[in-house]
């Protein structure tokens, strides 16, 4: 995800939940194209390793995740690392003597957190080229004999037995970012134990009313480059003798799709926060269907102010907890939270909804509505995100405002 950026410092979303960092590798569409192409043949690796993602898939999604680069990204991030370490360590009898799954190992390093809280044998699913350094990593740690990196789509794969725990790190931006969920409930149905345990086994989702100078910034920019192409098109006229007004609303119209109706990563500081978060959706990813979570998401909230407006924009993040199963609870539960935090963000951050124009309320008063959250039809793995919502104040109610915003 994003490197920790304060709400001064909002970033142009990235294909993937991985830092823009023009210094960083990009893979070409050559380079793409032949990772996908290789497949399970020609790799030194393991005899249960399955399919390559396809190129469309390899290209929007899974490339980036066979950069060290990222994964260092990913790591240096200690207060996600931190948590599934705890989850494992601190919770070694749930662990000992067990057959646990990992999907989406990239580095192998949860892997590795597994085999050291007590599991017999670790199976480490990991799609992209990030498998042979898994190995290499698992290797050094003298884990070889307990941890098996597998290449391949999760779908793909065939395990020689059931697991006890499946374990992955599959949260994007908002949560749901990403679709890797799906991955992981295809693992859970297919190779998940009676009584087996999910790690993490719960997630819920927030959104909280900010005060923040961005959406005043992010308007003077979209004005400024919509001033800029009128200057575009004059010299175009002058110089080419070609009029290019017949595209000024579509250029328009896409500058306020980019600036007006794209969630932005931010740092939020709670001091931003003008009132308690509402819990959008709660998640029992032991009991969560394919099909509830391919669905539209539905969730209607309350926000309750406690401070005076405007509120320029609202702030979406994530929880999620390690406790087990019903069968096999954890002896230490943890939580690892994307909510705004004083000492800085997750790498996942915030996603934060710009409101242009502000919502102007006063203390105590409630903004009602609802969100509704689907899968982008060009790619399964953006989230488009509708926010309905009307403002309350004593017995008085405002008309009811709708916005659309694209978590890219």
């Amino acid at each position: 995800c994003r490197s920790v950026l304060s709400t001064s410092s909002i970033t142009t979303p990235s294909p993937s939940c991985s830092p823009a960092r023009p210094a960083s590798p990009t893979p070409s569409s050559v380079s793409v194209l032949a990772m996908a192409a290789r497949g399970g043949a020609g790799r030194a690796g393991s005899k249960l390793d399955g399919a390559a993602p396809d190129s469309t898939d390899m290209a929007n999604y899974f490339i980036t995740y066979s950069y060290l680069y990222h994964q260092k990204d990913m790591l240096e991030d200690h207060k996600r690392t931190g948590a599934y370490y705890n989850a494992c360590i601190q919770n070694m009898a749930q662990f000992k003597d067990k057959v646990v799954l990992d999907v989406g190992t990239g580095s192998g390093i949860l892997a590795i957190f597994a085999a050291r809280a007590g599991a017999r044998k670790v199976y480490a699913v990991e799609a992209t080229d990030m498998a042979k350094h898994a190995r290499r990593l698992v290797a050094a740690q003298g884990l070889a004999g307990t941890v098996e990196v597998i290449q391949g789509v999760i779908e793909s794969v065939e395990l020689p037995e059931q697991v006890d725990i499946i374990i992955s790190e599959w949260m994007g931006y908002f949560l749901l970012r990403e679709s890797m969920l799906d991955s992981v409930l295809v693992a859970r149905n297919k190779f998940l134990k009676p009584g087996g345990a999910l790690y993490p086994s719960h997630a819920r989702m927030f959104l909280a009313p900010i005060t923040t100078n961005q959406t005043q910034r992010r308007q003077a920019e979209l004005e400024a480059a919509v001033d800029g192409w009128s200057d575009f098109v004059r010299e175009v006229k002058q110089y080419y003798d070609v009029d290019m007004s017949c595209l000024t609303e579509a250029y328009q119209e896409e500058q306020a799709d980019y600036f007006s109706r794209t969630a932005a990563w931010a740092d939020v500081h709670p001091s931003q926060a003008l009132g308690p978060p509402a819990c959008l959706k709660s998640y029992d990813l032991l009991m969560l269907t394919l099909e509830e979570l391919k669905a539209d998401l539905q969730a209607t909230f309350k926000l309750r102010l406690l401070q005076p407006g405007p509120v320029e924009a609202l702030a979406g993040y994530f929880d999620v907890q390690f406790r087990g199963s019903p069968e096999n609870p954890a002896d230490s539960p943890v939580t690892l939270t994307t909510a705004p935090d004083p000492t800085g963000a997750t790498h996942w951050g915030q996603q934060v909804f710009f409101m242009h124009p502000g919502i102007q309320a006063d203390e105590g008063t409630t903004i009602e509505g609802s969100l509704s959250m689907s899968r982008r039809s060009d790619n399964h793995r953006l989230m488009d995100v509708v926010v309905k919502h009307k403002v309350i104040t004593g017995l008085r109610e405002g008309q009811e405002r709708t916005d659309l915003f694209h978590i890219e």
